[in-house]
């Protein structure tokens, strides 16, 4: 029988290796950077085009490299950084496996030019899809020029499936700032189809981190600094009034190294427990140093996990300096008292009582297992006697009424279970004791839920809302299609603002409200490069901004009627909800549209007169859809007559 096994050829191996260490460009980018500085680079500068699938150009001023050392360093396994095994649990360079340039150039077009310092020429080497293809003298400054095209050209399935080129770039930049910010030694540049988006001078730790993030967290940044005989601690956290439910900035280095760790993140976050609000994250910005033989970096190809011997330990000296840092602001106690031995003191006694003893009341006619009680009714509500004493006041008396009416299944919708009658006219009344015809199933649609049973109300152009009344808690009641309806009138100004901004979206004019003092917001590098990717969709509904600077923006005018919303904070969602997907342009301005829609809603305060509540509903009745917020919540809910003469009794 024949033999079956075969030895592949180095250049497939090469290309199947490859896939471990270089899964996407910024994986060529953050392994040439670190090279860079293994080098002993002074400044580097990192540009890439079309997201780095066209090129990625790699410049530092380090050592450079020999012909001889040109032509080696793209052979498997061939290194400068370790010669021994023991040498893998000492180390104090990023890499040592020789595994990066052979990877890279196995699945790219791959030119280097580079010269050492004392020699008057330099070398050009290329080598194509890992094979080497030439070498020739060539003129160049010290250090080393990489340049990698056409990545994965000869990988074609690797290739297709790339990320388009705004997720590679952004991928990029987070790369690129890993390195930076653990080498603020070190100057760096950044450049995307040849645009600067970076440009890093040397400059101390806490320069460094606010010349990445921003201006914007200068003065959140809390120092934090622990020295022990096992690790040192050494950088920032951000303050807990600052945390952010999004795009907040985490990183933990070892060493000079980023590398990830839920497990030491959780040491960061029960130092901040109870201090910040759920689903928030602080900034975090952690250098420790250790012993090099006390870790293990050699767990994964990207090099981003590490084994820890002292891992508990270093836990809770994490945790302390968090806690010791934050207690210097007085966010937490520096001492935790033990109540253990704490003395208990009495109540005072009847004799000299200095509280009075809430008076108890009962409901005599309330009775579960009345015929018509409703099994959703609680405790506490007023029987259906008493009920009824008052409707016979209110027929008598047609002022303001309070009462409470026992919300069903079919006011689900609503929030609020009490209704106030508000000049209660005779044809309210009159509607409420006159007989209503029944209505057809094919009028309106129930969709059961697991939360509630919402009703569909079915629009029609004649269709508007008649005899309406205003209620407490931004409710309003009225005639809609021979029907008394509940309205929820936030929820009304929601869809109605959604559906218009959704026009104005699609090309439809704006209205903008100009401000008298235009507002400046200090957002990061990132907040701005987003911004400016939704600033036409942002002026088709009324904003009118200008970004000033890297990390300014101008605000001059805000869509109408916007009185109440915090736009500082309507902005920043708006942005950090763009970078958290990538949505095609038609559901990111759906997005854009509820989310805007939203914050105007809830921005409504105080009472509404009827008068602005009939222009609302009037405008609800003419919307696509009626019946539900964009958010999905019933905008209002039918209260049939059979169910208010039933409990009336």
């Amino acid at each position: 029988m024949a033999d079956r096994i075969k030895l592949l050829p180095e250049v497939v191996a090469n290309q199947i290796a490859a896939g471990e260490v270089v899964n996407r460009p910024s994986s060529v980018v953050k392994e040439m950077m670190e090279n860079a500085i293994d080098a002993g680079a002074k400044t580097v500068t990192v540009n890439c085009c079309e997201g780095g699938r066209d090129l990625i150009q790699i410049v530092d001023d380090g050592c450079g490299m020999s012909p001889t050392d040109a032509r080696m360093a793209f052979d498997r396994h061939a290194t400068s950084k370790i010669a021994s095994v023991d040498d893998i649990y000492k180390l104090h360079t990023f890499g040592f496996r020789g595994e990066a340039l052979a990877s890279i150039a196995a699945v790219a077009q791959v030119e280097l030019k580079t010269r050492q310092e004392g020699e008057e020429l330099g070398s050009q080497t290329f080598i194509n899809g890992g094979e080497f293809d030439k070498q020739k003298p060539c003129g160049c400054p010290v250090g080393s020029q990489f340049f990698v095209r056409n990545l994965f050209y000869n990988v074609p399935a690797r290739r297709r499936f790339l990320e388009k080129s705004t997720t590679s770039s952004r991928q990029i930049r987070d790369e690129f700032e890993r390195v930076a910010l653990c080498n603020p030694q070190i100057a760096f540049k950044l450049y995307s189809n040849n645009a600067p988006i970076y440009d890093l001078e040397r400059n101390s730790l806490r320069g460094r981190i606010v010349d990445v993030v921003g201006k914007s967290i200068k003065n959140n940044l809390l120092e934090v600094s622990a020295e022990t005989s096992l690790v040192k601690i050494e950088g920032f956290v951000g303050r807990p009034a600052a945390a952010k439910k999004s795009s907040y900035k985490q990183f933990l280095f070892v060493n000079g190294r980023y590398f990830k760790s839920p497990y030491f993140y959780k040491a960061v976050m029960k130092a901040y427990e109870k201090l910040i609000p759920a689903q928030t994250q602080p900034d975090i910005f952690l250098y420790l140093t250790i012993d090099p033989e006390r870790i293990d970096v050699n767990v994964h190809p990207q090099k981003t996990e590490v084994k820890f011997s002292d891992g508990e330990a270093i836990w809770q000296i994490i945790n302390a300096a968090v806690r010791e840092t934050l207690a210097k602001t007085g966010a937490v106690p520096l001492m935790d008292f033990d109540d253990a031995d704490a003395i208990d003191i009495p109540v005072a006694g009847s004799s000299g009582r200095i509280y009075s003893e809430p008076r108890a009341a009962s409901v005599e006619g309330y009775n579960p297992f009345r015929e018509g009680y409703t099994s959703g009714a609680t405790a506490g509500r007023r029987s259906q006697a008493d009920l009824s004493d008052f409707a016979g006041e209110y027929r008598a008396t047609p002022r303001r009424e309070r009462f409470d009416m026992w919300p069903s299944d079919s006011l689900a919708g609503t929030e609020s279970e009490e209704f106030a009658i508000v000049d209660s006219g005779e044809s309210f009344h009159d509607f409420l004791s006159s007989e209503q015809p029944q209505t057809s199933g094919e009028e309106f649609e129930f969709v059961e839920s697991a939360d509630a049973v919402q009703q569909r109300f079915e629009g029609a152009d004649e269709a508007q809302f008649e005899d309406v009344i205003v209620l407490p808690e931004m409710m309003a009641a009225a005639r809609y299609r021979g029907r008394l309806v509940v309205v929820d009138l936030r929820r009304a100004r929601e869809r109605v603002s959604f559906e218009e901004y959704e026009a104005m979206l699609g090309g439809g004019s704006s209205v903008s409200q100009q401000l008298l003092f235009p507002e400046r917001l200090v957002l990061t590098n990132d907040e701005v490069e987003l911004l400016k990717g939704c600033l036409d969709d942002l002026s088709a509904i009324g904003f009118d901004l200008r970004v000033v600077d890297d990390c300014t923006v101008e605000l001059s005018g805000t869509p109408a009627d916007m009185e109440g919303v915090e736009i500082d904070r309507l902005l920043y969602d708006v942005i950090h909800s763009i970078a958290e997907g990538d949505e095609p342009t038609a559901v990111r301005r759906q997005q854009l549209a509820a989310m805007v829609a939203q914050r105007r809603a809830a921005a409504m305060r105080g009472a509404i007169g009827v008068e602005q509540t009939e222009v609302l509903l009037s405008r609800l009745a003419m919307c696509e859809n009626m019946s539900f917020s964009p958010s999905g919540k019933a905008i209002m809910v039918e209260i049939s007559t059979g169910e208010i003469r039933s409990r009336l009794g």
